[in-house]
């Protein structure tokens, strides 16, 4: 699964929520230095997903605020 995810970094609080044109919108309290914000989108979205880390990747956008995240789909919980 390829997510296109638009990121907000140095937030209040991390967060993410889909928008209404289908893109998600992630909102991370790490700042954009290091990669740290790219990290912590990562686990973010593992977390939201119920994945572990591993199975999330960033595919494109590493110095960009919009990117491209994939999720292994064999990672992902069994749907109900």
């Amino acid at each position: 699964m390829i997510l296109r995810i638009r990121v907000k970094p140095h937030a209040p609080v991390d967060a993410l929520a889909m928008s209404a044109d289908g893109t998600w919108v992630a909102r991370v309290k790490a700042v954009p230095v290091d990669g740290k914000a790219n990290e912590a989108l990562l686990a973010l979205v593992a977390r939201h997903f119920g994945c572990r880390r591993t199975a999330v990747t960033l595919r494109s956008g590493a110095g960009a605020r919009q990117k491209l995240v994939e999720i292994d789909d064999r990672a992902l919980p069994p749907r109900a």
